[in-house]
């Protein structure tokens, strides 16, 4: 309760700078609204009072998350297999070293018009990037859990005759679980940072990146483009907020989720 009171405290806090940067001419009206017309604008985005375009709008959020959430699972289920392999194989774990360390630092938005020529707009463009940009967190947290198991954990396990498969499954897996879900977290705001971008630089049929360039087209919507800002950032502190209180009730053993906290 506290943290909490104290992160509303800190909300009220900005927005009463900005209500006064507004008040006081600091902030151009006509490029940043005032709190008092972002904040109404944004409720208004899911009520019918927001000139026939609700209907869009809902469209729009739904179709990001719907990406944002098919772009997870399968960073998930291509990071997590490989950062096991590379975690527990030397071997290949330097043999790969090269092109991941390659790859790693190439923005996701760098590759877009790559994306457009090859696959083109559509829905599989933006998912396609999301996954590219949040495989890195999921990965080398993989991999960093598995290079910080306890030797004599692994040592006992072989003493009591366990192949490589369930020492895998009974130690590597559990101590590796709050590592690879702190890596889903973090891979959770790349996602939605990287869908919505390239909704909007690849001007999407479909996104909250598309209704933003509609009224970012000379619309002179500025409270518009400040309320789906707004929105995206409760999005993500709404996901990073669930992540993170569901890894509490799954790993309360963990000493990583009390780090978290």
């Amino acid at each position: 309760m506290i943290r909490f009171i104290r992160g509303l405290l800190g909300i009220l806090f900005v927005l009463a700078l900005w209500q006064l940067g507004s008040a006081t001419g600091l902030f151009p009206e006509t490029y940043i609204p005032p709190p008092t017309t972002v904040l109404p604008t944004m409720v208004d985005l899911f009520s019918q009072q927001f000139n026939n375009d609700t209907d869009t709008f809902i469209r729009d959020l739904i179709a990001t998350m719907l990406a944002w959430g098919l772009s997870l699972l399968i960073a998930i289920g291509i990071a997590v297999p490989a950062g096991l392999l590379l975690g527990s194989v030397p071997s290949v774990r330097v043999a790969t070293r090269v092109i991941i360390e390659f790859l790693r630092p190439i923005p996701s938005v760098a590759l877009i018009p790559l994306v457009l020529i090859l696959i083109g707009s559509g829905p599989d463009a933006k998912i396609s990037l999301a996954v590219y940009a949040a495989i890195w967190p999921i990965l080398f947290n993989t991999i960093y859990a598995l290079d910080e198991i306890d030797p004599l954990q692994l040592d006992t396990a072989r003493s009591f005759g366990l192949g490589k498969t369930r020492t895998m499954a009974t130690v590597s897996l559990p101590h590796a679980a709050p590592f690879v879900f702190t890596g889903v977290r973090l891979a959770s705001a790349v996602i939605l940072i990287v869908v919505i971008s390239t909704e909007y630089l690849a001007t999407s049929d479909i996104g909250l990146g598309r209704f933003l360039t509609q009224y970012a087209s000379g619309s002179g919507r500025q409270d518009v483009i400040l309320a789906v800002t707004v929105l995206s950032g409760v999005i993500g502190y709404a996901l990073d907020s669930g992540f993170l209180k569901l890894s509490r009730v799954l790993f309360k053993w963990s000493n990583q989720t009390e780090a978290a906290k």
